[in-house]
């Protein structure tokens, strides 16, 4: 049925690109939670009247993720270029975006982690302290159970922004349904296989989007 309604699309290719990028996503939104988490409670953790208060630390903590934040991704990808060809040995294929999707979401990620940090009320971190517990108690099971909805929630709208990046990857070849896209639907003039790629990136999206709401209303205890 669906050769049918869209005799130019080669369904093998489709496939192989929807793979390519569910992998990109998979692993960008796993390394992007772990380094996003860890720069976010970074910069809690050392800005005013908190366990870890470092002016200095923090300043430099919140430029480096103030910079690699505002970089549009498509220049990113650009100036990575030679650091993701020392890493990956090329810019080719769908392990060559990960670099720049990484490098650019956690900063972004990072900077909702410290968002959600603030949201706790202080009195719970200060019954924590008043009842003899260490930074890693207050941080392990205090911090971050209470903010686990906002990070949560975070990463959820971060998934989203990274299979956008995969798209824009694309582009410059690493594979995904961006690369098809461009190559087989912009530069062929093949409408079928831009409809049907935009289709499936929405489907991504929507999936991302529901997961993320679900896991976030189920741990919200209030």
């Amino acid at each position: 049925m669906l050769s049918n309604l869209f005799p130019n699309v080669q369904w093998d290719t489709v496939w192989t690109a929807t793979l390519e990028t569910l992998y990109m996503s998979a692993v960008a939104v796993l390394a992007t939670f772990v380094l996003g988490l860890f720069l976010g409670l970074a910069l809690f953790l050392t800005s005013k009247g908190n366990l870890w208060e470092n002016k200095f630390l923090n300043s430099i903590i919140a430029a480096v993720v103030n910079v690699f934040r505002s970089i549009p991704f498509i220049i990113l990808i650009i100036l990575l270029i030679p650091f993701t060809k020392l890493l990956v040995g090329s810019m080719l294929g769908a392990s060559s975006a990960l670099p720049a999707l990484i490098i650019g979401a956690a900063p972004f990620y990072a900077r909702m982690v410290e968002i959600g940090l603030r949201e706790i009320d202080k009195g719970v971190i200060e019954a924590a302290r008043s009842m003899g517990a260490t930074n890693s108690q207050i941080i392990f099971k205090v911090l971050l159970p209470e903010s686990m909805p906002a990070l949560v929630s975070g990463i959820t709208v971060t998934a989203i922004a990274l299979v956008s990046y995969t798209a824009m990857a694309g582009v410059v070849g690493a594979g995904g349904l961006g690369t098809l896209a461009y190559l087989e639907g912009y530069q062929r003039d093949n409408t079928d296989v831009t409809f049907v790629s935009t289709i499936l990136i929405l489907i991504i999206v929507f999936i991302v989007q529901v997961i993320g709401d679900i896991s976030t209303r189920r741990l919200d205890k209030r």
